[in-house]
């Protein structure tokens, strides 16, 4: 089954990896901040392994984002980003996986200080999916 794990951040400032944009994870000891980028990428060498990754990508600054809505029957195109919220997606990893167990024992390698990780999983047509 397919997972999409969402990575938020804060788009102030924005830039990738976002751990290193993100204050609670700047304030860290070096030797603390070495060690969880070393089991993130110990989690995602496992992942490649194990034929669980599927794809994954880094989105820009939400703030170069453009909105495409409908009004009055016409398209209204404006700059984004869509929600005004303190946090925006910031990309995302594709899984497939066996079970939601496993899923959830991945999300929880990619998450660190002052991040946030969502999980959720991918319609694939079957009904019983999400």
């Amino acid at each position: 089954m397919k997972y999409v794990i969402l990575i938020q951040s804060n788009p102030q400032p924005w830039g990738h990896p976002t751990s290193d944009f993100i204050e609670e994870h700047r304030a860290l000891p070096a030797e603390t901040r070495d060690r969880l980028n070393q089991q993130f990428e110990s989690a995602l060498e496992e992942l490649v392994e194990r034929g669980e990754f599927v794809h994954a990508e880094a989105l820009g600054d939400p703030a170069s984002s453009r909105l495409f809505r409908w009004s009055a029957g016409d398209r209204v195109v404006t700059d984004g980003p869509y929600a005004e919220g303190k946090e925006h997606l910031a990309g995302f990893f594709l899984i497939d996986v066996e079970s939601q167990e496993r899923a959830e024992e991945i999300t929880a390698s990619f998450g660190g200080p002052g991040e946030t990780v969502e999980l959720r999983p991918v319609m694939s047509g079957d009904r019983t999916d999400g």
